[in-house]
């Protein structure tokens, strides 16, 4: 083994003179002591494989989301963003450490069912001096008529928000009339289990259904399947949406990220499209639950009405 010139000391610090690795991976100005703790980084101030995967995916997201908040803080000296299905709230801690603390303006609203997360939120928010901060116990299907969350909100977040709570976000979001959303879907279990359940009456129907006749393709059509749906639906509701991914596969597999930006402008041939995959896949039955604004008939096309 060399003698070459240890790059850390024994109490894990770097040498005097040595660039820290670990503060190389943070933005300028990032709270260390936040990052403790929310367990990101250890008391000692390091790293480790699980955290920098977490730290990269938050730091990731933060990136689309200051920009967009950065537009909307002109227009409206007080952004107000909710976050869905929470957690520990390492995202909207970030977000207010990173952006609406040094706005002095804006408030967060994390929303998520365990209590004993919003208890311990609260009580972090509140160690840390961040007042515009609150913490709801709520599902996000509920949240939406909740008196407790304002009746304006500006930005709608959901990162790993699992199964059908991505589909409730997005209801949110349209109930609210939000100028964006940014998701981050997890576990979408809904749909594939849909797709299970018509399989044998699919495959003799359409050959399509050999997508997802083995459990592994199900799965993963139906994990495919429902991020196209919703994007659909968001552009029929008045969204310019975009798809791209939030770090690289590596960090998560979970890593689709879904950004739209309401525009005003309701692309119907979004919403045909999405009615026409429905039937294609045997699906009609999702359209009141997940997609309520479409859930009525069409009108007709004048050409094929006879005069």
């Amino acid at each position: 083994m060399s003698a070459a010139t240890p790059t850390h000391t024994a109490g894990g610090k770097p040498p005097a003179g040595a660039a820290d690795p670990v503060l190389a991976e943070l933005r300028p100005g990032q709270s260390i002591e936040l990052l403790k703790e929310l367990h990101i980084l250890t008391r000692d101030g390091r790293l480790n494989q699980d955290s920098r995967r977490k730290l990269k995916q938050v730091g990731h997201l933060l990136q689309f989301i200051t920009p967009i908040l950065d537009e909307l803080s002109p227009a409206g000296a007080e952004p107000t963003l909710a976050d869905h299905g929470a957690g520990k709230s390492y995202l909207g801690f970030m977000l207010y450490d990173g952006w609406f603390k040094g706005h002095g303006s804006g408030w967060v609203h994390g929303i998520e069912t365990r209590p004993e997360l919003v208890q311990r939120s609260r009580a972090l928010a509140e160690r840390l001096g961040f007042e515009r901060m609150r913490f709801h116990e709520l599902s996000a299907a509920d949240a939406a008529h909740d008196a407790a969350l304002p009746a304006v909100i500006d930005v709608v977040t959901a990162l790993h928000a699992c199964d059908s709570a991505t589909d409730d976000a997005i209801a949110f979001g349209l109930a609210k009339q939000v100028q964006a959303m940014v998701l981050v879907p997890c576990c979408q279990a809904e749909l594939a289990a849909r797709l299970r359940q018509s399989k044998a009456l699919q495959l003799s129907r359409t050959p399509l259904a050999e997508l997802w006749r083995h459990p592994l393709h199900t799965r993963e059509m139906g994990s495919q399947l429902t991020n196209v749906l919703r994007c659909l639906y968001l552009e029929s509701q008045g969204y310019a949406v975009t798809v791209t991914e939030l770090v690289g596969w590596e960090h998560s597999l979970k890593n689709e990220l879904i950004i739209a930006r309401f525009t005003g402008h309701r692309k119907r041939s979004a919403g045909e499209r999405l009615r026409a995959l429905l039937g294609e896949f045997g699906l009609l039955s999702l359209l009141p639950l997940r997609y309520p604004a479409l859930d009525v008939d069409p009108a007709p096309d004048p050409a094929a009405v006879s005069s």
